[in-house]
């Protein structure tokens, strides 16, 4: 999914409603754009790109 940049002006009274934006969207739309917003805060914050986590299990052996 590409998603383009736009910029809009609105005055501050006449501003568009998110909610309504979002409803618009399919369930496939909304969660793509959200792990895109997550992969970029990951890339931001902690400066590399997140992947699956190891899980491990600790056995105790006698």
């Amino acid at each position: 999914m590409d998603i383009s940049k736009v910029i809009k002006k609105y005055k501050f009274n006449e501003q568009p409603n998110d909610f309504l934006f979002w409803q618009s969207k399919s369930y496939e739309e909304r969660l793509d754009a959200l792990e895109q917003i997550r992969k970029e805060y990951n890339s931001w914050r902690y400066n590399a790109e997140q992947g699956f986590q190891r899980i491990y299990r600790i056995v105790k052996r006698t």
